[in-house]
């Protein structure tokens, strides 16, 4: 019911708004709830959610009531992490909804959908415009390697990582390249809440061929897998779906957000599975990832950037790839409709209100206090000579934030946490950057941390 009143809200806005004002702000948008208190609509990031409560929110108030809905408040959320749920929950899509040009491009229509063939999968999605670097390379070789051989090497291919850092791409680019070279391949690209749903429809509803539609493919491809972690019956349903597939050479190919030891409730046969292939982990893009990111996106869209301008966006913009061009699609479209220079003042201008809404006086007992309290920890604790383990990494933890955050000299790190010998900060600061790259757990904490700080 939401995503079709949604829907009609949005046609209407097409037609009042230029193109590139409609793709660039409304495109990626969507009604998640609505009842007394008003409605909640889901935005990219925060510089569309700044965007709308400034710019767009009477106009969007004005075509709910033509469409009969008259809320009291409007509520603009930002669609990352939990409410990437929410959104995938109450409209029961698959990964990014389809565009127009995707239906196209893939030979669908809203009335007439030729799923079945494309595998639902997005034909944009290819190893040709997927930017590689430090972050992805062994999830970019190892993909290669599984389109080139698919049921062969790495059986199944798990990826995992943060929102937005391209595992659906990497994913779809597998299917589309093996879709190229072998076009009589049978592959299915889905999120595992379309599993789950229509598991439970097979149960409840008595509906047939659902165990002959999954077990029937070439290569299957499941997106979100943490969804499938505490529902049991599915869990079983999709052991026994795997091991038909994987016992006649099929290829699986799975992504999640942590990595199979770390979903809680995931059945450990089924985890074990999992674990038998290969497992990648996709980070954050180095600095230089993201400026080449940047600078590929904004040629697609017929810019050349100056280098300042990419490395001004590249810098301020360190949560995930969408956030990245959500960022570069603003200043494009910003940029257009005032008929000026996408530059460096421009997104200083556009973006900078960002920059000044985080803390602008962020102190040493601040990050330690914080690192404290995540750990459950006192800040007498963190600071005291103790060496159990339980205080050591959370001390050394503490280090590496007043490095990375306040750019501290090493003797005062190691002053404001207690020691004596600045060569223990230095220790400390090396061996949590070595364990960002390796270890998930120390990689989320301190993510979990640093978000605190700014939040």
């Amino acid at each position: 019911m939401h995503h079709a009143l949604w829907q009609s809200v949005l046609g209407e806005i097409e037609l009042s708004v230029s193109h590139a004002t409609f793709t660039t702000w409304f495109k990626n948008t969507q009604l998640v709830d609505q009842n007394d208190n008003g409605v909640v609509i889901s935005v990219p990031n925060i510089f569309a959610k700044k965007q709308f409560e400034v710019k767009f929110n009477d106009q969007i108030k004005e075509v709910l009531s033509k469409n009969g809905v008259t809320p009291k408040n409007i509520t603009y959320m930002i669609n990352t992490g939990a409410s990437k749920t929410r959104v995938n929950r109450e409209t029961t899509i698959t990964a990014d909804p389809p565009t127009a040009d995707d239906l196209i491009a893939t030979g669908q229509s809203s009335r007439n959908s030729s799923k079945l063939t494309t595998g639902n999968l997005n034909p944009r999605y290819t190893f040709d415009n997927f930017i590689v670097g430090s972050s992805n390379d062994l999830a970019y070789v190892a993909s290669q390697a599984v389109a080139e051989h698919p049921g062969e090497k790495y059986n199944p291919i798990y990826l995992y990582g943060g929102v937005g850092l391209g595992k659906t791409h990497l994913m779809q680019a597998i299917g589309n390249e093996i879709k190229r070279t072998k076009p009589d391949t049978r592959v299915l690209y889905i999120n595992s809440e379309t599993f789950v749903n229509e598991f439970l429809d097979h149960v409840r509803f008595k509906k047939k061929g659902f165990s002959e539609k999954y077990r029937s493919v070439d290569v299957l491809i499941v997106d979100d897998m943490q969804f499938i972690a505490g529902k049991e019956k599915t869990q079983e349903e999709f052991f026994h779906t795997f091991n038909h597939l994987h016992q006649n050479n099929k290829q699986i190919i799975i992504s999640s957000d942590k990595p199979p030891k770390s979903i809680p409730t995931l059945t450990e046969r089924l985890r074990s599975r999992f674990e038998m292939g290969m497992t990648i982990d996709i980070q954050m893009p180095d600095f230089e990832t993201r400026c080449a990111i940047l600078s590929a996106k904004a040629s697609m869209s017929g810019v050349t950037l100056s280098r300042d301008t990419v490395e001004y966006l590249a810098t301020n913009i360190k949560t995930n790839i969408r956030e990245l061009e959500g960022a570069l699609n603003q200043l494009l479209a910003y940029a257009e409709m005032r008929g000026i220079e996408p530059d460096t003042s421009t997104a200083e201008g556009l973006l900078g209100n960002v920059r000044h809404s985080r803390p602008q006086h962020l102190t040493s007992k601040q990050i330690i206090d914080r690192t404290a309290k995540h750990f459950q920890l006192g800040v007498e604790e963190i600071c005291s000579p103790k060496r159990d383990k339980h205080i050591v990494v959370p001390r050394q933890i503490a280090m590496y934030l007043l490095r990375s955050e306040l750019h501290l000299s090493f003797p005062k790190i190691a002053g404001e946490l207690g020691r004596k010998d600045h060569t223990t900060a230095i220790h400390s600061v090396e061996k949590i950057e070595k364990a960002i790259k390796l270890d998930f757990l120390i990689r989320e904490q301190v993510a979990s941390i640093r978000e605190k700080l700014y939040a």
